[in-house]
């Protein structure tokens, strides 16, 4: 929900919540590498971005999202700046001038943090975007490297499940389409939107951690 809802239903200040967020944000981010620590390495990692922006869309955001396939566990996430694209592009540098596309960064700090995560010869999956492989290359040098073509979204899903009858990349956009249903300020459509790149980050690793420890605990089968 959103930080005004939060500090209605549990009849606190906006200001007590968002100071909240930041530091139950960082315990969550810990307890998620932590527990992740915990399980055997992964042998099969799907990763892509997801778009997202700050305050408005002529300031774009990048989620870089790593799931394991099958579990669908959220092994690591990364905030990124990006500059705008499409229409908006001539918009954006009126009003707010260039913007630095940190995504190739925020990319290699993922990998480098959850590459403990990983076995050396993993199966690494994504879809066909260029500037990813030099990345896999860089920090899963041993892995198997396969990219497969992006397809169109459903209706259902928040548009990232898509419109076929296998997808190869399921685990990870399932998870971004649960992302997108659980966390209000990802919705396609709201006025819940990020002032901070910093209290996205936050709100993510709180949902990961829950998503890892409760969600798919109710979905696992039993033994």
């Amino acid at each position: 929900m959103s930080l005004r809802r939060a500090a209605r239903e549990m009849k606190l200040s906006r200001t007590t919540i968002a100071r909240k967020l930041v530091f139950l944000g960082q315990w969550a981010f810990d307890q998620l590498e932590v527990t992740n620590a915990s399980h055997e390495p992964c042998r099969t990692m799907e990763f892509d971005d997801l778009e997202t922006f700050e305050h408005t869309k002529c300031k774009p955001l990048s989620v870089t999202l790593a799931v394991e396939h099958g579990s669908r566990r959220i092994l690591g996430f990364e905030v990124s700046r990006m500059p705008a694209k499409g229409p908006l592009v001539h918009l954006a540098r009126k009003k707010y001038g260039p913007r630095r596309d940190e995504r190739r960064r925020g990319r290699r700090f993922l990998f480098e943090r959850i590459k403990p995560l990983i076995r050396a010869d993993a199966l690494i999956k994504s879809d066909e975007n260029p500037h990813y492989a030099p990345d896999v290359r860089k920090h899963f040098p041993t892995a198997k490297y396969e990219q497969f073509k992006g397809q169109r979204g459903s209706i259902v899903g928040q548009g990232e499940l898509k419109r076929v009858r296998f997808d190869p990349l399921f685990s990870l956009n399932h998870t971004c389409a649960m992302l997108r249903a659980n966390i209000n300020r990802l919705f396609r459509r709201t006025w819940c939107t990020t002032k901070l790149p910093e209290n996205l980050n936050a709100h993510i690793a709180m949902y990961a951690l829950y998503h890892n420890l409760i969600l798919l605990e109710k979905v696992r089968p039993a033994g």
